[in-house]
């Protein structure tokens, strides 16, 4: 089988790690903003308030995105740019910008894919407890009603949030990522509960006002790769991948099987017995409303952690290849997660993040030169035509990301992106060979790969 004439091929970003502007034009400040201008949160000090100054150079991006033959385009909304304050008083300039944005992306033959939250808590609504406080959900309905009046007729699909498992995990479990807090279990099961409604209200919001648009969301999780092909491994890797045991609230099913199911995921109950969220008949039919699509971030398979300190990660050896980030490369990924989601719950696959990280530079020839991406972008590509050619569904393929960008905790030493940001000439940007490569990718519908 090929991939079909309709597939979205892409590329995504998210609206801290690139528009920057975070002060102007009637935008209030997000967690992202506030708690690392608080210093000794992000590598270097580093922060997003110019990152990619995408708010002030997006008509270049747009054409860039062109000129590449992005068929799709995944973005995020910055709910403080819309709401300020989180509820209430709406930004009107914020809101043009993403109209503007979507018009630009329709008339450049580009789908426009927006995700309602990628991170960026409204510091407003943070101070009164984020996503602990049970009118949360409330919120997030205000905030969903708003995007979607302003842009669901320019919208071609939504999606609610992007990785539960990684601002809940990082920024409320480990402290990592912001808010940067380390929450007991039964506040992160409550947690749990809010976003879950959230979600759910969400949905509704968008089924109303957006009805010809494609919804799900965009999470990441537990992907064991098998150690083999044989039906033994790959069921060991299967089950593996669907525990939340080991992961709990960074796992997969920890989420997706009450959205995607209308249940708990095994062992919840066995885990938490009594402290476990409980919803009503009503809320459970909010939560686990038909999807469109399950969307999956997709960069390596799961390891076992902490890896031991004498010896390799479940997929490393001596001289395997990683990423700049120290991930591995293990293709087969793509492959392995289409086919167990889908397996799981029905629906069919879009890759909403993929990419390498790299430590690129502009070099003596005016270009950049990014040989690993393309040969990464090449094996993993393969494994998702593995899994097209065995008749799994896959909507499409976002590539993280459009361009190098603030990664978080991170700072700017990762560039993941198919161009190339020079931080420190105006954010001027270079198109690297490897978006060139995927532009040939693209004009081929995968049938070069």
């Amino acid at each position: 089988m090929a991939f079909s004439k309709d597939f979205l091929w892409g590329a995504a970003s998210a609206a801290p790690q690139i528009e920057g502007a975070w002060n102007e034009d009637g935008r209030g400040e997000s967690i992202w903003d506030t708690l690392v201008h608080e210093g000794g949160h992000v590598k270097h000090g580093e922060n997003c308030d110019v990152a990619c100054d995408h708010y002030h150079r997006w008509k270049e991006d747009v054409a860039i995105m062109k000129e590449l033959g992005l068929k799709s385009y995944r973005f995020s909304v910055s709910w403080s740019r819309v709401l300020p304050e989180g509820t209430g008083r709406v930004n009107e300039k914020g809101l043009q910008f993403y109209r503007d944005l979507c018009d630009a992306l329709i008339e450049a033959g580009i789908k426009p894919l927006v995700t309602l939250y990628h991170w960026d808590l409204p510091t407003a609504l943070y101070k009164k407890g984020g996503w602990k406080n049970p009118e949360s959900p409330r919120w997030f309905e205000e905030y969903a009603e708003l995007v979607s009046k302003a842009l669901g007729d320019r919208v071609y699909g939504w999606m609610t949030f992007n990785e539960f498992q990684v601002f809940v995990g990082l920024g409320m479990m480990i402290g990592m990522h912001a808010p940067f807090e380390r929450n007991d279990t039964d506040t992160l099961i409550g947690v749990t509960k809010n976003l879950l409604l959230a979600h759910g209200r969400a949905v509704t919001v968008l089924r109303k006002n957006c009805p010809g648009a494609l919804v799900g969301l965009a999470p990441t999780g537990d992907c064991y790769l098998p150690k083999d092909d044989s039906p033994e491994a790959v069921e060991e890797a299967r089950r593996r991948s669907l525990s939340i045991r080991d992961k709990l609230f960074m796992s997969n099913t920890w989420w997706a099987d009450p959205i995607f199911l209308g249940r708990y995921p095994e062992e919840a109950e066995e885990l938490f017995g009594e402290r476990m969220y409980r919803l009503s008949k009503e809320e459970w039919a909010s939560v686990s409303q038909k999807l469109d699509f399950y969307g999956y971030n997709c960069y390596q398979g799961t390891m076992d952690y902490p890896p031991p300190a004498d010896g390799y990660d479940n997929y490393g050896y001596q001289g395997c290849p990683k990423t700049a980030f120290g991930w591995n490369f293990t293709p087969q990924a793509l492959y392995y997660s289409s086919k167990f989601w889908y397996e799981r719950y029905g629906l069919p696959v879009l890759i909403t993040e993929n990419g390498y990280a790299g430590t690129d530079h502009v070099m003596l020839d005016g270009r950049v030169h990014d040989p690993q991406r393309q040969d990464f972008l090449h094996r993993y590509l393969l494994e998702l035509k593995r899994a097209v050619d065995e008749g799994i569904p896959v909507l499409g393929y976002q590539y993280w990301s459009i361009m190098d960008n603030f990664e978080w905790a991170d700072g700017y030493d990762p560039r993941f992106g198919l161009v190339y940001v020079d931080y420190h000439n105006n954010c001027e940007r270079t198109v690297k060979d490897s978006a060139l490569w995927y532009r040939d990718v693209i004009a081929a519908n995968g049938e070069n790969l």
